[in-house]
């Protein structure tokens, strides 16, 4: 059995030197490692990154560089869909409320309803619900601003008789309850914004049902998905939002639209939409729609995570989706000022770097660009020349380490088109000298991976020479065994090689 174990780990330690390399491309497979796959530490930026596996999982992880657990918070909640880091050493983090399989709750994906902050120790210091059945629901995200308020991103209940007073089209109303996850929907869930200061307290709010028309600052209700990307799509999940930033700078909220497929620079002042980017057919009349093989006139494709930068552009994930050209993720810098993309991501094969639905991306202060390809818990960092310098996959499998996967830990596609169970919606790196950190040990507690598990990064310097900096990885303990599911694929450990 050892033989065949050193054997099959030669075999794929060998396959994976002829084709990983600092430039980003890579190949198709079945069968892969997880953990850190290679790090470039001349050229990466150092520092510890925090995710939240979003699938069977209440842990949010903090990892350093090489892939070893430093830190962990546990909420009784799983994730809904992301954490953050405050510098003060707290983590505040989404979570997803139970809900009833019936009519009044919300079953679009990304539906939370709580966010929790806890203590570096793990002790919950407050939380604010939005969670009323028929009437509201928390989502996605959340943005902890300068000033101590928090802006959440929400979804409100539009009854099919105000969408109709708004100028929706009776043709594309249900008239019968529309099913998804199991949920029955009646009704509309559109979206807005609040914000609420450290006790709780509602100080602001931004609709998008007061700003509905067919105007070049408005949002068209009648602008819809095709029937056949799903029935929610087309009709009770209208502008699915994804992203709430704010610009202290300018007092600007920025906000991002899967389905219309683009971000939007909002007045916190007036409430006024100032500037709108990535699909002109969503609006304008005399845009080129989207054909068999043709983008037209619209530039993104089911985006996330529009993330301002400090020289003023747009950092975004550009899913790519349902993209008729090129069916790839992107990440892209788009200059508001001139409407052009200035830089921009993306693999030469898409199986390196494709994600169906949600993702993220964060500049960081080398100017690397941290990108999370969700569907397949894929986070990576790649140098402003498009270099890769760091890789990471997501070893947490639907609650449960896995040092290799399978077939198996793909979701079913009539599921989650393109899923695996270890995705990560978002992931941050924080550099070593992040406030949050002062005073705090951050020793390693284990690889995530689990410590019997191969480290790729560092076995590919040790033994396939090659020219990037080692990067030793440093002893660890083991961290506690992840409770074991039942199938037929291999565990947290090694065993089949």
């Amino acid at each position: 059995m050892l033989k065949l174990q050193r054997w099959h780990m030669a075999l794929l330690l060998g396959i994976f030197v002829m084709v990983l390399s600092s430039v980003a491309f890579a190949y198709e497979a079945i069968t892969g490692p997880t953990g850190v796959l290679y790090y470039n530490q001349e050229k990466s930026y150092q520092g510890y990154t925090l995710y939240d596996p979003t699938v069977a999982c209440k842990t949010t992880y903090l990892i350093d560089m090489r892939g070893n657990i430093v830190h962990t918070w546990t909420s009784e909640y799983t994730a809904g869909l992301h954490s953050v880091l405050l510098p003060n050493g707290h983590l505040l983090r989404a979570g997803v409320l139970p809900r009833k399989k019936e009519v009044g709750y919300c079953g679009i994906g990304g539906a939370g309803g709580i966010l929790e902050e806890f203590d570096w120790n793990g002790k919950k210091v407050w939380e604010y619900k939005m969670f009323i059945p028929n009437k509201e629901i928390q989502h996605h995200t959340f943005c902890r601003m300068p000033n101590g308020n928090t802006m959440i991103l929400g979804w409100e209940t539009l009854t099919n008789n105000e969408a109709r007073k708004l100028g929706r089209s009776p043709l594309t109303i249900p008239t019968k309850p529309v099913v998804s996850n199991g949920i029955p929907h009646d009704r509309f869930w559109v979206d807005f914004v609040r914000e609420i200061n450290p006790e709780g307290k509602t100080v602001w709010e931004w609709h998008i049902k007061d700003h509905i028309g067919t105007g070049p600052k408005q949002f068209d209700i009648n602008y819809t998905l095709p029937m056949p990307m799903g029935e929610m799509y087309a009709t009770y999940d209208w502008s699915h939002f994804n992203t709430v930033n704010y610009i202290p700078e300018t007092d600007t909220v920025v906000l991002n639209s899967r389905n219309l497929s683009e971000f939007y620079l909002i007045n916190h002042k007036t409430g006024e939409m100032e500037y709108r980017w990535g699909n002109p057919s969503a609006w304008d009349p005399n845009a080129k729609k989207p054909g068999y093989w043709d983008d037209g006139s619209q530039q993104m494709f089911g985006n996330h995570c529009a993330t301002p930068l400090k020289n003023g552009h747009i950092l975004v994930f550009d899913n790519g989706s349902e993209r008729p050209q090129d069916r790839r993720s992107r990440a892209i810098e788009v200059d508001p000022k001139t409407g052009k993309i200035v830089w921009e991501f993306r693999t030469r094969h898409t199986n390196s770097f494709n994600s169906h639905r949600q993702g993220a991306v964060q500049r960081l202060k080398n100017g690397n660009t941290l990108i999370t390809s969700t569907h397949g818990g894929h986070i990576f960092e790649v140098n402003p020349e498009g270099r890769l310098v760091w890789e990471f996959v997501n070893p947490i499998s639907a609650g449960k380490t896995k040092a290799v996967f399978h077939n198996i830990d793909g979701l079913p596609f009539e599921a989650h088109i393109d899923g695996m169970a270890n995705m990560v919606h978002r992931a941050y790196r924080y550099g070593e000298d992040y406030p949050a950190f002062y005073g705090k040990t951050l020793t390693p507690q284990g690889y995530i991976a689990g410590d019997d598990a191969p480290r790729f990064f560092r076995d590919y310097h040790a033994g396939a020479g090659f020219t990037a900096p080692a990067a030793g990885a440093a002893p660890a303990k083991a961290p506690a065994a992840a409770v074991p599911a039942e199938d037929d694929s291999d565990g947290p450990t090694m065993n089949a090689y």
